[in-house]
């Protein structure tokens, strides 16, 4: 895949099955991505919240046809350079997060978030809009949330002599754990519960 710029994309992501340890729970095979929509789902089928995952829009350049039947995209770019992961509403209030997965044990990349990701966040989170990551730590199987400030701190610091990654006892310390709920594989809504209602 090619960024709207024409940078091609060499990033590789690996998805992982995880169970939520900390909670006793088991949802082995699916992945993050997986789970978040489980519960965004579930929170919809309850009329609690309408939030969902936003599609990337991609220019289809070439297709291989090796069956009759079937097409495999071979090569493609990216239209536009994405925002953040899921958006909506929730009790009223605007909801925006980007949704990271990582093998790491000791810290979570700076560089698994792109720069125009963080322009979007920190411009929505000036308009009021509950805005947040949520980091899944595959060798714990842990999910945390971090509230944008947090997270645009230690953006800004690795340009000023700072670390670039974020250590996990630091991400443990200043977010959230994220429960696991049977429906809502990834209850992120309680947390906002908490911290705003």
């Amino acid at each position: 895949m090619h960024y709207p710029n024409g940078r091609k994309n060499n990033h590789t992501y690996k998805t992982l099955s995880i169970a939520n340890r900390a909670q006793g729970f088991s949802n082995r095979g699916m992945t993050l991505e997986e789970d978040i929509n489980a519960a965004n789902t579930y929170y919809r089928d309850m009329d609690k919240a309408v939030i969902h995952k936003k599609p990337t829009p991609i220019q289809v350049v070439n297709v291989h046809y090796p069956k009759r039947s079937a097409a495999v995209i071979t090569e493609g770019y990216f239209k536009q350079p994405s925002t953040t992961d899921y958006n909506g509403i929730y009790r009223g209030r605007h909801i925006d997060f980007e949704a990271k997965e990582t093998k790491n044990k000791t810290r979570f990349p700076l560089a698994n978030i792109h720069e125009h990701q963080i322009r979007h966040m920190k411009s929505i989170a000036k308009q009021g809009a509950v805005c947040f990551l949520i980091i899944r730590f595959s060798a714990y199987e842990e999910t945390y949330y971090m509230p944008a400030e947090v997270l645009f701190r230690y953006w800004d610091a690795q340009f000023n002599g700072g670390k670039k990654s974020i250590r996990y006892e630091t991400i443990v310390k200043e977010g959230y754990l994220v429960p696991f709920h049977y429906q809502a594989r990834v209850n992120y809504l309680a947390v906002i519960d908490k911290l705003y209602f």
